[in-house]
């Protein structure tokens, strides 16, 4: 069974057509990248499917469970399927522990010591463990985007979403980002990635998918994707991103 199952979806802002009838299957521990211009999708098709936006028609099932299921609740849902934004989105007058800790104990009901145990764990697997009395205002953006990150991680997600969360960051800041992401997919983590960084979601994604005008036109391994495109709108697409020197060509 697929861990993600999306058939027809399509979603309208006003009169404007965002999503076109999207079919999209993710399987359990893949990772999926989404590439395309800006204003071709993306983002709302990650919104999607966990709820945060509304579509108009088709359907999103997680585990072969529609998402607006009542067994799933829409705190259920986002506990299992996480989402990380560019903006962090951390609340500054808590400390990191305190941010990742919240959802746990507000909104899942665990214990605190229990849940603040677990956080501390995480915050050291990811190198961030000298940070966790510290308060976001203290840590660098890629500091704050990796506790966005393990923030997420603190629900125990089924699926972690992604949005473009380097698009914020100074270029040597993205590194330490695009490292933790490599470290979930080696443990086994089912993704779903918004990307403008080309040469990691090349490197990382299990697939890649090309939207264009709401649709996903063209998907497949992401070496064979990169290197001979076949779809005309993907060609010219990849031609811009490497003549602007964010994609080394291939052969």
């Amino acid at each position: 069974m697929n861990r993600i199952e999306i058939e027809q979806l399509t979603k309208f802002y006003g009169e404007r057509q965002v999503l076109d009838a999207v079919d999209l299957s993710i399987a359990p521990h893949e990772v999926v990248c989404l590439i395309g211009a800006s204003g071709s999708g993306k983002s709302t098709l990650l919104r999607c499917i966990n709820g945060l936006t509304e579509f108009d028609e088709g359907t999103v099932r997680l585990d072969g469970v529609d998402i607006y299921d009542e067994s799933f609740g829409r705190t259920g849902l986002y506990k299992r399927i996480g989402i990380v934004f560019q903006a962090y989105n951390l609340f500054p007058h808590m400390s990191v522990l305190e941010n990742i800790t919240l959802a746990p104990i507000r909104v899942h009901g665990r214990d605190r010591r229990e849940a603040e145990a677990a956080g501390l764990k995480l915050l050291e697997l990811f190198g961030l463990g000298q940070y966790a009395r510290a308060y976001p205002e203290q840590l660098s953006g890629g500091q704050q985007q990796r506790v966005a990150i393990v923030r997420s991680l603190a629900t125990e997600p089924d699926v972690l979403l992604l949005d473009e969360v380097t698009a914020a960051l100074d270029p040597e800041l993205i590194g330490e980002v695009l490292k933790i992401i490599r470290d979930l997919k080696t443990s086994g983590m089912t993704m779903v990635i918004v990307t403008h960084e080309m040469g990691f979601a090349r490197d990382v994604a299990d697939r890649v998918c090309f939207l264009d005008g709401g649709r996903i036109v063209e998907q497949g391994n992401p070496h064979q994707l990169f290197s001979k495109p076949e779809n005309p709108r993907t060609q010219k697409f990849l031609e811009r991103i490497i003549a602007a020197g964010r994609l080394e060509a291939t052969v």
